[in-house]
């Protein structure tokens, strides 16, 4: 796999040093995202931990089973947890699918997801059929926590807003959302992006889960993005994946599951959850501290600042561009267009010079005139050199 891992990588790099595809795409920070998470599924005491929180983060969801890893019986190449009877979703049966909540399950699956995504910041980023067990009892088993993807606070808060415009079918917000995710190049096309992203907000609103995959409408803004000139975080794309995988189970479970409606449903929960988890003591006990430095420093601030204003001298810094750059540059322009004159004013003297019959001659034609035909090339020469190799 590191063999495999390399080479993939000598590729990416040459694809983003010499094609316009991978100067949009980024292939080498993508690589590095995926490689990072293979890597990390070669340490099974990591997977264990990922299994420990993912059941602790989840404990708001009974019909969603997590195993236990054996602690005393793991190591870095030995994984021990406790069993789980079940059935793979990939081979589910039509009795056994009429037997289930198959609806219930697909909402309790689902709410979970936005709650590791929006909430926790902490998902499993490979639920493919395989790792997905219906239970004997009615409930679903998620397994193989060997992949999974952090997502900072900051940016959850704009996932948030994005997924909220996204149902409410919001086309514009969602553009300007994405934009908050990702960061710009030069040709960064923004009425094409625009209306790319409108005609995928539109065509898929108020659409059922036969019709909409949200892991791949995640995916396809992300590609209208790259095309666009825009370049969204390398985490976006395993959370793609796990939501092509997601959308998989899904439609096997209940094929009428409506995700646009549960976004809506569970918005007020998820924004309830987040401000809980902001008003954490350590979170709390920063903000006092912030609060009491302000209240202590204000007084000072406030007698400065009304000091100035009586005395007339309030300033403000500006950080716009180098002025000294800028005369430079402006006398630079003088300097070539006063030195071009010059030399358009030595070949046209030269010209009149060579109609002057004079004793001395080079190459049949008056020597004056030819001193400055010379003259004026070594000048249109020099400056033309100096304007190729030092001029940005």
């Amino acid at each position: 796999m590191a063999e495999d891992l390399d080479v993939l990588t000598e590729i990416a790099h040459f694809l983003d040093a010499h094609t316009e595809m991978g100067m949009r795409y980024r292939f080498t920070m993508l690589l590095d995202q995926f490689a990072r998470s293979l890597r990390r599924e070669l340490d099974y005491r990591v997977e264990a931990k990922n299994l420990t929180l993912l059941r602790e983060n989840l404990g708001d969801f009974p019909r969603l089973v997590v195993p236990a890893p054996i602690v005393d019986y793991t190591t870095a190449r030995v994984l021990t947890m406790e069993y789980i009877g079940g059935t793979k979703i990939t081979i589910l049966s039509p009795v056994v699918l009429l037997e289930v909540d198959g609806a219930g399950l697909a909402d309790d699956l689902f709410r979970a997801y936005l709650h590791q995504i929006l909430v926790d910041g902490f998902f499993h980023a490979d639920p493919h059929p395989g790792n997905v067990l219906v239970t004997h009892d009615g409930h679903l088993a998620l397994l193989d926590l060997g992949m999974v993807a952090r997502i900072s606070p900051s940016t959850q808060d704009r996932l948030l807003r994005l997924v909220l415009a996204m149902a409410e079918g919001q086309a514009d917000n969602v553009v300007r959302f994405v934009l908050t995710l990702g960061r710009t190049d030069q040709t960064f096309d923004r009425a094409g992006f625009a209306a790319h992203v409108r005609e995928l907000v539109a065509g898929n609103q108020d659409a059922t889960l036969q019709q909409l995959q949200v892991g791949k409408l995640l995916l396809e803004v992300m590609r209208a993005s790259g095309r666009a000139g825009l370049r969204l975080p390398a985490e976006l794309a395993l959370l793609g994946k796990a939501l092509l995988n997601l959308d998989e189970i899904a439609r096997v479970l209940a094929p009428d599951f409506n995700p646009t409606a549960a976004v809506r449903a569970n918005a007020t929960r998820i924004l309830q959850r987040r401000l809980l988890r902001s008003l954490s003591p350590g979170n709390v006990a920063s903000g006092i501290l912030e609060t009491k430095a302000l209240v202590q420093e204000l007084p000072g601030r406030l007698n400065t600042i009304l000091e100035r204003l009586a005395d007339n001298e309030p300033s403000v810094k500006v950080d716009a561009i180098d002025e000294a750059t800028l005369m430079a540059a402006f006398q630079k322009i003088a300097n070539r267009i006063t030195l071009g004159l010059l030399l358009a004013a030595l070949i046209v003297g030269a010209a009149l010079l060579v109609r002057v019959e004079t004793p001395v001659r080079i190459l049949g034609y008056p020597a004056l005139a030819i001193v400055f035909f010379l003259v004026a090339a070594g000048g249109a020469v020099t400056l033309m050199l100096n304007i190729l190799f030092k001029d940005r």
